[in-house]
């Protein structure tokens, strides 16, 4: 293009240019920095007449700032955490922060996964994912102050936590659903190795000792509508289930959808089912789903605000704890 340099230039070289110091150069390219409006346009305008880039990478060296930050999930597909993770990107990038997506599903090598980010000296991690050791991203991230979404116990951790309470919430479903005459309760769990699913089935276990009974059968799926379908299928063979609590929304829609169409059992006059998550696929006419919801803005803001405490050198660890509410539909 006529007029551009095929030469990159160096922020001293377009400071010349500009007939500003390095130090106005820097700052125009800062988007929290203090620069007239002026300054800062004259700059942006040299700059693309020669093809200048800030190198950030450079600059976080010196600031010891890399806006990066970290976010190690289980997978971007389940809608749940693509609805979660969509907040939360725009919300990071409305700070001028960066975010680094780690899908541990799927990928044999997850510490070194982690390793690799950290390698970009991030400034903040936050483990949405149960598939690594708590243990292990507080090690690997020991640089930040890593931010965890998830029940397994990390002793000795100053890290901070968020913490979900949906044992109200269950305790309110379970007291509708055997009012209603259910008695026979079976749960259907996303992974037997996830501590946030064993604590969820624990608030409905709690709930339902407080009537008397108890999950008579168990299955397992790994949260996708396959799997609810298939195992719906197995476990409503096997059992005389009247109530199936699920491990998410998306295998709740799946054993409805079992229910009726292999079973010919209608939800809730035969069968009650429950989902736990709150997505909006939920909300669908076509699925009117129960669930266990929790309120995903409200979430993201709580894993921003942590990141600004963390910013702000506020003593920590901090911890902040989110309550689920029951969302009624047609399903229970």
């Amino acid at each position: 293009m006529a007029g551009m340099s095929r030469k990159r230039i160096t922020s001293k070289e377009l400071a010349k240019l500009a007939g500003v110091s390095s130090a106005t150069i820097s700052r125009a390219f800062s988007p929290d920095s203090r620069i007239g409006g002026k300054t800062r346009d004259r700059i942006l305008a040299v700059a693309r007449e020669h093809g200048y880039q800030p190198n950030a990478i450079a600059r976080s060296l010196n600031n010891q700032r890399s806006r990066l930050v970290a976010l190690v999930v289980n997978a971007i597909g389940n809608p749940c955490e693509a609805e979660e993770q969509q907040l939360l990107v725009h919300r990071l990038q409305a700070k001028q922060l960066l975010p680094i997506i780690l899908c541990c599903a799927d990928h044999t090598d997850r510490l070194q996964l982690m390793r690799l980010a950290s390698t970009y000296q991030v400034d903040h991690a936050v483990i949405f994912s149960d598939m690594v050791s708590m243990k292990d991203a507080v090690e690997i991230f020991h640089t930040t102050r890593p931010i965890i979404v998830s029940f397994e116990p990390v002793e000795g951790s100053s890290v901070s936590h968020i913490r979900i309470d949906g044992s109200a919430a269950a305790g309110e479903i379970i007291d509708k659903i055997v009012k209603d005459g259910r008695r026979r309760f079976a749960y259907l769990s996303g992974t037997a190795s996830s501590w946030i699913d064993k604590l969820r089935r624990q608030w409905f276990a709690d709930a339902l000792a407080k009537h008397g009974l108890a999950f008579e059968a168990d299955a397992y799926g790994d949260y996708s509508y396959d799997s609810g379908f298939k195992e719906a299928v197995l476990l409503l063979h096997r059992s005389k289930a009247d109530a199936i609590i699920c491990g998410n929304d998306v295998m709740a829609i799946g054993a409805r959808d079992a229910a009726r169409r292999v079973l010919n059992r209608n939800t809730p006059d035969d069968l009650a089912i429950v989902g736990q998550d709150g997505i909006a696929m939920a909300a669908w006419d076509c699925h009117d789903l129960t669930t266990l919801s929790l309120d995903h803005a409200a979430f993201m803001d709580a894993v921003v605000d942590l990141i600004d405490r963390h910013d702000a050198d506020l003593e920590g660890p901090h911890s902040i704890t989110l309550t689920c509410k029951a969302r009624w539909g047609t399903t229970a």
